[in-house]
């Protein structure tokens, strides 16, 4: 299944995307996709509901604004460095272990809204990262049966603020937490879709340059590493999101950097997951 949520901020409806690319109105299912939701077999439930009510649910008009693919989740742990290639365009030593950091859920936002550039800043950056969306609690997870913790995977922007991160104390959280800086989506696409995750292309152009292309074949650490490495520190709430890093590509890495400015259009998009788009804005 393909799980959306459009409408206008902060009054979302749950909806689906078909098959044949039709998109409905799944408010007659009753849920938000939530951490209720996922804690509660939803996408079996809802797989159910729809076999019975997708071809007489109200279809979604195009043009409606998608929403986040998932309500706030209780945390979005993203992973730092972790593709070769983007670790060598930072000057960065190669992890040895996975580089964790939080990404505020206020950061959250839908796939095509705009990215407002914060107040001062002067080197917001792109990211085009894999998402993992957890389906059930996970603490102290095995690795070989770390997947039966997802539910699905879905498209991040990871945007960053290259001072606040770097040059403004060292934390990078500070960098990352900036409203609008976690489009996510445009869809949840769950397992099953995916035949396999470890070889999807990402991609991310600026103004309709390429900047990023990679493939997460080349992750450094696997999805089911980072599930049950992470499970170590922290349990995983259901709906919780991994962003599980970048390839190289980002304004960070080239001399002199590149960074964005209002006007400015990111596009970005991996195998299975659909596409985004995001223009910059001023802070006003």
């Amino acid at each position: 299944m393909k799980l959306i949520r459009f409408g206008e901020i902060g009054q979302e409806k749950p909806g689906l995307l078909l098959p044949d690319g039709t998109s409905i109105d799944a408010s007659g299912f009753g849920e938000d996709y939530t951490e209720q939701f996922f804690a509660t077999d939803g996408l079996t439930r809802l797989k159910a509901w729809a076999s019975s009510n997708a071809a007489t649910a109200p279809k979604i008009p195009t043009g409606v604004r998608l929403g986040s693919a998932i309500a706030r989740p209780s945390k979005i742990v993203c992973v730092g460095l972790n593709y070769i290639d983007h670790a060598k365009e930072t000057g960065a030593k190669i992890p040895e272990e996975p580089i964790l950091f939080y990404k505020s859920t206020t950061a959250l936002c839908g796939p095509n809204d705009d990215l407002i550039i914060p107040k001062n800043s002067v080197k917001t950056d792109w990211e085009v990262e894999l998402g993992v969306v957890i389906g059930k609690k996970a603490s102290y997870v095995e690795e070989a049966n770390a997947l039966d913790y997802v539910a699905g995977y879905v498209l991040h922007n990871d945007y960053s603020e290259r001072e606040f991160q770097i040059e403004r104390g060292g934390q990078w959280m500070k960098g990352k937490g900036c409203d609008t800086f976690a489009p996510l989506g445009p869809f949840l696409a769950t397992k099953e879709e995916i035949s396999d995750v470890h070889n999807l292309r990402l991609w991310l152009t600026v103004n309709g340059k390429t900047f990023q292309d990679g493939n997460t074949s080349n992750l450094i650490f696997k999805i089911p590493f980072l599930v049950s490495y992470i499970s170590q520190f922290m349990t995983l709430l259901p709906g919780d999101v991994i962003s599980t890093g970048t390839p190289a590509g980002v304004g960070l890495g080239f001399n002199p950097p590149i960074y964005l400015k209002p006007g400015d259009v990111v596009e970005l998009g991996i195998d299975g997951l659909g596409s985004s788009k995001q223009t910059a804005k001023a802070f006003v």
